[in-house]
């Protein structure tokens, strides 16, 4: 083979061999990025269509639990509310023979939507008396939640028991319900 045979061919390889690396740089590079861009929107967006597909299955059942929540709610008037949740405290006790030292309502306004009734209870007991007005509470059509329960003992074997509460109550606004 003869010099300038050579130099062409080398002169081929090299071009041939920049052509490849531009390709690549400018070419395939950018081509693999978009298609994996492509495949990880693709993924999410059917893990989206079938949590949509789940929701909208599911659409009825939680209509009728917001239904339910918005419609189950504290009276409007303020004072029906104390008065009922008041009540509620007088009717737990009186069946669980529980003795209710102090009950503390406290409403507060969380925007233009709703307000909540906070209600500190403290009172004391046997356990099993205290079980039982944590039972009677819970299955109450009152529709109240339990933020905390403390449970502490007052005497040396544990018979009487202390038992600090905290309740909240939702009472939703006219254009809520």
């Amino acid at each position: 083979m003869n010099i300038k045979n050579r130099q062409q061919l080398l002169l081929i390889v090299a071009g041939a061999a920049v052509v490849l690396l531009l390709s690549d740089r400018f070419i395939f590079t950018p081509l693999t990025t978009t298609w994996k861009e492509h495949t990880t929107r693709i993924a999410q967006l059917k893990r989206s269509i079938s949590q949509g597909e789940v929701l909208t299955d599911r659409a009825a059942r939680i209509r009728e639990q917001w239904d339910n929540m918005r419609t189950n709610t504290l009276p409007l008037n303020l004072s029906a509310a104390e008065s009922a949740v008041l009540k509620g405290f007088d009717r737990w006790s009186e069946q669980s023979r529980i003795s209710i030292s102090s009950i503390r309502p406290q409403w507060k306004r969380s925007g233009d939507d709703y307000m909540v009734l906070e209600c500190r209870a403290d009172g004391f007991g046997s356990i099993d008396a205290i079980s039982r007005f944590l039972y009677e509470l819970e299955k109450d059509s009152l529709p109240l939640r339990v933020e905390s329960v403390e449970i502490t003992a007052r005497d040396n074997n544990g018979q009487q028991l202390a038992l600090a509460l905290q309740l909240s109550g939702l009472l939703l606004t006219p254009e809520d319900r």
